[in-house]
């Protein structure tokens, strides 16, 4: 296999000899990812094995972010019947790998990553539609409430064996309805959707950003809290709330809106966007034989528990603040 894609490699990009193709390991996707090395450079193959339809569309959508100055890696050459990509080698550093990292040194690379960030959510919505973009369906009140489902299956019931007669108080409260009703009310613009420090990529001080398939109409707090309530690295609240002025400020400066419920709206994302992240680190461990996941419950849940007493009063989910209140998660040895 890995001479085959040798050879397609040579074939799709002219002046290229590679000699070496070696696998990264990349999180929870189904796609794989390799390193292909030539004497003089590399390049990253992308083998879709066509399990997700939404990675179908990664060309196409990096294309148009490029086309908008959104840091992305230049498409190189595809084969799309085969499910190969081939892309911009930007390094192997990633906004994770700055985590133990001095605030001194994290905190420009953080504003690189939300001047980047800010010219995604500043592209008017209706050039997407205009222009075809393949974009997944936009954030509505039913998403939402499938993301808390998914919280409260794998999460909830799948990690910490919560029973469903203990969860139904929360499925069927008006407080979760409430939560996703809000967010589906404001006005949407273009989001990537996993924002977190391993979708990162940094290579001299700048941001570039991967895994946008996902990409779709949505709140530009979602991705904020993505970012900045990422259970794989730990800000404090002053670092955090630091950037958060930071992207207001540069927002008001290119002469976006910033509403006066724009950190409420943050808090009730950053709830929303956990709620996500525990639901699939409970998936991806118990049920995709990718255990390694069930590392990030803890910070994923201590993060859920401050967002959760920064809520606006009219916001909270006591309920759900009760029932987190004592989970431990059990350690286990991973091969």
């Amino acid at each position: 296999m890995q001479g085959t894609l040798l050879e397609k490699t040579a074939l799709v990009l002219e002046g290229f000899d590679p000699v070496g193709l070696h696998p990264i390991e990349k999180g929870g996707s189904s796609r794989h990812f390799y390193r292909v090395i030539s004497t003089s450079q590399s390049v990253i193959l992308v083998h879709d094995l066509g399990e997700k339809e939404e990675n179908r569309h990664y060309a196409a959508l990096a294309s148009f972010l490029s086309s908008r100055m959104v840091p992305v890696p230049r498409v190189l050459a595809q084969s799309p019947e085969e499910g190969l990509l081939w892309l911009e080698d930007l390094g192997e550093d990633d906004l994770w790998s700055f985590r133990n990292e001095s605030w001194e040194v994290r905190r420009p690379l953080y504003e690189s990553v939300l001047r980047g960030l800010l010219l995604l959510h500043r592209i008017p919505p209706h050039v997407s539609g205009r222009e075809g973009l393949p974009l997944q369906i936009a954030f509505d009140e039913r998403l939402y409430r499938w993301e808390q489902e998914y919280f409260m299956e794998h999460c909830l019931g799948g990690l910490f064996f919560i029973t469903e007669k203990e969860i139904a108080p929360l499925h069927e409260g008006k407080a979760f309805q409430r939560l996703a009703s809000s967010l589906a009310s404001k006005p949407k613009q273009l989001i990537h959707r996993d924002f977190q420090s391993q979708n990162i990529l940094v290579r001299n001080g700048a941001a570039s950003f991967i895994d946008f398939q996902g990409m779709r109409p949505g709140l530009a707090q979602y991705d904020l809290a993505s970012l900045l309530c990422d259970p794989y690295v730990t800000l404090s609240p002053e670092e955090r709330s630091y950037l958060l002025e930071y992207y207001k400020k540069i927002l008001e400066e290119s002469g976006g809106p910033v509403n006066d419920d724009f950190e409420r709206v943050f808090w009730q994302c950053a709830v929303q966007r956990l709620m996500q992240a525990l639901g699939a680190y409970g998936n991806l461990s118990l049920n995709l034989g990718k255990r390694h996941f069930r590392v990030h419950v803890s910070p994923a849940l201590a993060n859920l528990r401050e967002a959760l007493t920064l809520l606006h009063p009219e916001d909270r989910l006591d309920e759900l603040s009760a029932l987190i209140k004592d989970l431990k998660i059990t350690p286990i040895s991973i091969p």
